[in-house]
């Protein structure tokens, strides 16, 4: 009996222990909602427009979707009269049927300083396309035949300080390219980069994680390691570290990565951090595809690239993921969402998938930085997709692990609801502390370097100290990667104060250039105790 008392309390020593020294455990948060249970199509590729609507579209042999084109239309040379492209408008929770006339499976895409969608590439008869699309009530896709030297294919687009759009990559394709183009004898500069960073009959480097860095270079993420790149002189301006344990995190390995927020201060940023997490272990493809489904990465590298000699610093998740969305919310935080936690991309490659997201709040001690939030009910593996919306909400869609719309007698059907996380930012417990802007309004214009002064109201109690204004481009979103993606907190110099009951003014100072921002179309937040407003959409311009 004493024996038994004596490592009872031993036991229990050994769990208060524990639990003193076990990093602080957050609870669980957000909430799930189904918009639509079905948009006829499964959203593939997704991007916001500074209309409030969102462009989906996913294959066009994936056989007839669930929608059809209006007024008896089909696409020429063929007898297929379903959509695979729609607009949902966030507004009014309805879609719209598009047509698209070549495949756009597995393209990319970017949105225009003018808030056209210009979207490059695809499969077969869509290799060397590229489509344009303007939003309006009546508006569709148009191509242009051609309209690329190379074909591409599981590329990565990006935005440049010029207006211009580089497309990186795609399969076979180790080179780049610019749209528009300034002449019909514009070449395609090779990039010896991406031929060092493909696996023999694996790639692993296919939808590379591209950022504009604020000198204008470009940092280039692929397979496991990256460089900083001049794209104008094609040479490489700097070699990162391969980062540590050397896992591929690229498809079909496929991680996430984003540009940590970029925190301006008197013209100059304070630093330039990257995070990729995620990914499939070294030899996943090839097990996979024996039936084989080996365990997800649970790790994420963070490195501060804007240091002399940067070095990655490793960190791990509490949920191992592969095909993850990675996206900034408006108040600087990263929320991991979407994927399985075994196999690799690829049809039927995927396995076991993960249905909670994951917070990540870049500022707090390592740690202490991950959050489990509450789960959704549905599966988004392979071909699933996430955009941050105006409102806050993140727009959840699509998975598709076929190569045709199959929907019964598999382990994932193919998924045609449209659903959104909400976090827990926007929990009705928070409505006291969440700003309302009041100017200035929707689609105004500002300019480098000038200062914008927001009016807001809040309805509790307001701390001065905890305002912030942070500006988001409405990026891209395909295959686990956000193109485009970028948070920049805006300098204010501490100079919030109040202006009567409840409403109060931040002056900020706009991004100093192109190089920080590309001109275009953002989203603007007042963000308060981390508890950030609906956004206004703002077009920074010279």
């Amino acid at each position: 009996m004493a024996f038994s008392t004596t490592l009872l309390y031993h036991h229990l020593l050994i769990l208060v222990l524990f639990l003193l020294h076990a990093p602080p455990c957050l609870a669980a948060g957000g909430s799930w909602s189904i918009l639509l249970p079905s948009i006829g199509i499964s959203a593939m590729h997704m991007q916001l427009l500074p209309n409030d609507r969102v462009v989906m579209y996913d294959r066009t042999d994936f056989g007839v979707s669930n929608i059809s084109l209006p007024n008896g239309k089909c696409r020429p040379n063929s007898t297929d009269c379903s959509a695979h492209s729609v607009e949902y408008d966030v507004v009014s929770n309805t879609i719209r049927p598009l047509m698209v006339l070549t495949n756009v499976w597995c393209s990319s895409g970017t949105l225009m300083p003018d808030g056209r969608l210009v979207q490059t590439g695809g499969w077969a008869d869509g290799y060397r396309r590229v489509r344009i699309y303007k939003s309006c009530s009546t508006c569709d896709w148009k191509e242009i035949p051609n309209g690329l030297n190379q074909q591409r294919w599981y590329a990565t687009n990006h935005l440049l300080p010029n207006g211009r759009q580089i497309i990186i990559g795609g399969r076979q394709a180790f080179n780049y390219e610019f749209y528009p183009k300034m002449s019909a004898s514009e070449n395609s500069p090779s990039f010896p980069f991406l031929a060092q960073t493909n696996d023999p009959n694996v790639e692993n480097n296919l939808y590379p994680f591209v950022f504009l860095y604020p000198d204008g270079n470009l940092f280039v993420f692929a397979n496991n390691r990256a460089i900083l790149f001049n794209y104008s002189k094609n040479q490489v301006v700097k070699t990162y570290p391969t980062m540590p344990g050397g896992q591929p995190r690229n498809y079909p390995s496929t991680g996430s990565a984003v540009l940590l927020p970029l925190r301006l201060k008197k013209g100059t940023f304070e630093s330039v951090e990257v995070l990729v997490c995620g990914g499939a272990p070294k030899g996943a493809f090839a097990n996979a595809n024996n039936g084989r489904f080996d365990g997800a990465l649970d790790t994420c590298g963070r490195i501060k690239i804007s240091d002399p000699n940067p070095q990655w610093v490793m960190e791990t998740m509490p949920l191992a993921r592969v095909m993850g969305d990675m996206l900034i919310l408006p108040n600087g935080h990263v929320l991991i969402i979407n994927g399985a936690s075994a196999g690799v991309a690829g049809w039927e490659l995927g396995r076991n998938p993960v249905l909670s997201p994951v917070t990540y709040r870049p500022d707090n001690k390592v740690g202490s930085r991950f959050e489990v939030e509450n789960p959704s009910t549905k599966p988004r593996v392979y071909h699933s997709t996430a955009v941050l919306l105006r409102d806050g909400r993140v727009l959840v869609g699509g998975s598709n692990p076929h190569d045709k719309y199959v929907f019964t007698n598999v382990l994932y059907p193919t998924e045609l609801s449209l659903e959104a996380f909400s976090p827990s930012y926007l929990d009705s417990s928070s409505s006291s502390l969440r700003p309302r802007i009041l100017s200035p309004k929707s689609k105004t214009k500002i300019r480098y370097g000038k200062r914008v002064d927001v009016t807001f109201m809040v309805s509790g109690r307001v701390d001065l100290k905890s305002v912030a204004v942070t500006m988001v481009s409405p990026s891209f979103n395909t295959h686990s990667f956000s193109m485009n993606q970028r948070l920049l907190l805006l300098d204010s110099g501490n100079s919030t104060k109040a202006l009567g009951k409840s409403t109060y003014k931040v002056s900020v100072t706009a991004p100093p250039s192109g190089n920080f921002a590309p001109s275009g179309n953002y989203i603007l937040y007042v963000v308060h105790k981390e508890i950030p407003s609906t956004g206004i959409w703002v077009r920074i311009q010279p």
